[in-house]
């Protein structure tokens, strides 16, 4: 199965334009909050309306502006899992399951048990939304979801009115159906740790356009833009020039550095993760460390540093408690690794 979306759509000064196609796997959109993800999920499930543009589903159009086809929510055989479960609050758990159910008879029977049982909501089925936990509100709506034998599955955010304590085990059950789905799943979040875990494919969004679309693995270990490097976690980006093929100057941090590979004649900013420092003198990208400032976080330390002399915007390093606690500050020197330098076009 596969899912194809070409769409353009103006809310008022912004501008919605994304382009992407997946088939069966988990398909990540990740991006800050206001960038487009959910306005994305509701064009495709026929929600909102495109301005222009096509959305295929297999060989089925369910939207072609040229072609005036918008076929209604309902006849878009697609799964949408809402940032608030939307259950219908009048009804019990096995009347919300039941009422997407197309079938009658035994065939109806056996869908509804077949859910419960693979939710584990058994002993829940009489009891109204309100009156069951968020990770039974969650379970309820998956079954509802999957109850509907959908031929796409869309999750709009789907731990986030979850208690911290919960996510963990609902994204583990969560994690263990996506096994077993062998159809296009799309999963929208800001969490960037939830989408590496789950997705197989990630696409950027920034300000209502596609950034990058790459694999999980390629995306963190290689961003490429500023966007890209930003919501994947990196904290340590600096304006760059290049100087030659392996050299350049990260003009922010007051570095020289070296590079393993070709730096691009378009290096705009150069990137580097917080816990890739390397404790010690190098012949290459070492330099005496000042520190300017010692947090402590719940399981690390955060030391913001700066080359010594120098007044430039300081860098964070990230380290464990009890290497910290062995560390002298006095005469301190740092390695960048030269295979740890994300580059930057844009």
């Amino acid at each position: 199965m596969s899912l194809f979306v070409d769409i353009k759509k103006s809310l008022g000064e912004f501008e919605l334009n994304i382009k992407f196609e997946t088939d069966n796997e988990v398909f990540a959109l990740l991006g800050a909050s206001g960038c487009g993800k959910s306005m994305t999920l509701k064009c495709i499930a026929g929600i909102e309306k495109p301005d222009s543009g096509v959305i295929r589903l297999n060989e089925t159009i369910l939207f072609d502006s040229e072609k005036k086809i918008n076929l209604p929510p309902q006849k878009r055989h697609i799964g949408y899992l809402f940032q608030n479960y939307a259950l219908f609050p009048n009804m019990t758990v096995r009347e919300n399951i039941e009422f997407v159910i197309q079938t009658t008879g035994a065939a109806k029977l056996d869908m509804l048990a077949t859910q419960v049982q693979r939710f584990h909501l058994a002993g829940l089925e009489d009891l109204y939304p309100a009156q069951l936990s968020g990770g039974q509100q969650q379970r309820t709506a998956f079954a509802r979801i999957l109850a509907s034998q959908p031929e796409v599955l869309m999750l709009d955010e789907p731990f986030s009115a979850l208690d911290s304590y919960l996510k963990w085990q609902v994204e583990q059950e969560l994690r263990a159906l996506l096994k077993t789905y062998q159809r296009p799943v799309l999963f929208v979040s800001h969490d960037r740790d939830e989408v590496f875990r789950l997705s197989e494919r990630i696409a950027v969004l920034a300000q209502g356009k596609i950034d990058v679309i790459h694999s999980k693995h390629d995306l963190f270990d290689s961003p490429e833009t500023l966007a890209a490097t930003l919501i994947t976690g990196c904290k340590n980006i600096s304006i760059a020039k290049k100087i030659d093929s392996q050299t350049l100057y990260a003009q922010e941090w007051g570095l020289q550095l070296r590079v393993d590979g070709t730096i691009p004649d378009d290096l705009c900013y150069v990137g580097f993760r917080a816990h890739f420092f390397e404790m010690g003198q190098s012949p290459k990208n070492s330099f005496a460390v000042e520190i300017v400032d010692v947090v402590e976080d719940t399981f690390s330390m955060l030391i913001m540093i700066r080359p010594q002399g120098s007044l430039v915007k300081p860098l964070r390093w990230e380290l464990g408690k009890e290497l910290w606690q062995r560390i002298s500050p006095d005469n301190l020197f740092l390695t960048i690794p030269e295979d740890k330098i994300i580059l930057m076009k844009k």
